[in-house]
């Protein structure tokens, strides 16, 4: 019994989590529609922004990459979509972005 018990409590907290993760996407990412190609967790079009993380983790120059890649565009490797560029966006929003992904 008690086994049950820990196991819902354990299932309520990951879904907790979950729906946590989802409603962190920053009102940055919402206005210049990042959101139409990535998501925080999954792969929508272009990857998770935690795969993102995930590529760059331990790379010391991975916020100018991203912030340019943000910016000016790239990816589409084996046919892929490549992300548009986002040129209207200004460097700070950028580095906010690419720190916002680098975060995760």
């Amino acid at each position: 019994m008690k086994s049950i018990i820990v196991s819902m409590v354990a299932a309520a907290g990951l879904m907790v989590a979950g729906s946590t993760i989802a409603a962190d996407m920053p009102d940055l990412a919402k206005k210049n529609n990042c959101t139409a190609c990535h998501a925080i967790d999954k792969k929508v079009v272009g990857p998770s922004f935690s795969d993102v993380a995930k590529k760059y983790k331990g790379d010391a120059s991975a916020k100018a990459k991203l912030a340019t890649k943000i910016v000016k565009g790239g990816g589409g490797v084996w046919g892929a979509m490549p992300m548009p560029p986002t040129p209207k966006l200004s460097e700070a929003d950028a580095n906010a972005l690419a720190d916002f992904v680098l975060g995760l």
